[in-house]
């Protein structure tokens, strides 16, 4: 709680009036249909390096609300500590039409010959995917300085641009194995309750839990990816279950590990009744 002292009957009398103020702002924007602007949650696609392998891991990041919610997803990848790109790279401009996402790199992102190809081709990637997320987005093309050609079309010289467009590809995606697209964080569900999502788990299956906030169990099921480890799948499927009269609920989607039935890998999103 903030304590405000003051030292004079005026004082707290101004104060008074610069609170109802503020009080007769927020309530005039709020008439005049101006809303508070959120934050945005973005999914984006780091390359991680382990001692024998390199792939690929979803994160989630949340950023100031902007208009220009594809460039934002691109300046996070690349400006975050866990990027390998180039940190004086910029992102000139990026277009989007039928479907193709072409976005313009400062010089800067050639500067990077230390990855080699498999880095090379993840990070590559990560810009695919983290684009591809957008349902608007099924394509991308890269440019330097406004052109593919000359040295842009070498990239970091080894896999280069020359098979571009790039279409979303989440194979080399290892973490996390299990994430859900649908529905989302605190969402209001109705009956069904359609659920979404992707997987990296033995044999693609994924258990599914519903439960209210009192932890009752008030569904179950299961549902099976389209491939199962060690390649990725999407999942998708309807639950069924008696609407609870008020509250708030919890989704829970893991696998089973097929040594001692434990849960593995569990994904929980609070979720909200009509």
């Amino acid at each position: 709680m903030l304590v405000l002292v003051v030292a004079v009957i005026v004082a707290g009398c101004s104060l008074s009036r610069d609170n109802n103020n503020d009080s007769n702002k927020d309530s005039e924007n709020k008439n005049n249909g101006v809303q508070e602007q959120t934050d945005i949650s973005l999914n984006v696609y780091f390359v991680k390096f382990t001692a024998d392998d390199a792939y690929l891991v979803r994160e989630e990041r949340v950023v100031p609300h902007t208009d220009q919610v594809a460039q934002a997803a691109v300046e996070t990848l690349i400006n975050d500590e866990k990027s390998i790109f180039p940190s004086d790279t910029k992102v000139l401009d990026i277009s989007i039409e039928k479907g193709l996402a072409t976005i313009n790199f400062s010089k800067e992102v050639l500067y990077n010959s230390n990855v080699g190809s498999t880095g090379e081709a993840l990070g590559i990637q990560s810009v695919v995917n983290t684009l591809t997320e957008f349902p608007n987005i099924e394509k991308v093309a890269f440019l330097v300085e406004g052109s593919a050609e000359g040295p842009a079309k070498d990239w970091w010289g080894h896999i280069g641009l020359y098979d571009q467009p790039f279409t979303r590809d989440l194979y080399k995606v290892y973490e996390p194995a299990i994430w859900v697209t649908h529905p989302s964080e605190s969402q209001v569900v109705g009956i069904p309750l359609l659920i979404k999502g992707s997987a990296r788990v033995y044999e693609g299956t994924v258990q599914i839990r519903l439960s209210d906030n009192s932890g009752t169990v008030l569904a179950e099921s299961f549902a099976t990816a389209s491939e199962g480890a060690p390649g990725r799948g999407d999942f998708e499927t309807s639950l069924k279950f008696n609407l609870p009269s008020e509250g708030k609920g919890t989704l829970e989607v893991y696998w089973e590990s097929p040594k001692d039935g434990s849960e593995q890998d569990k994904v929980t999103v609070p979720v909200q009744w009509p």
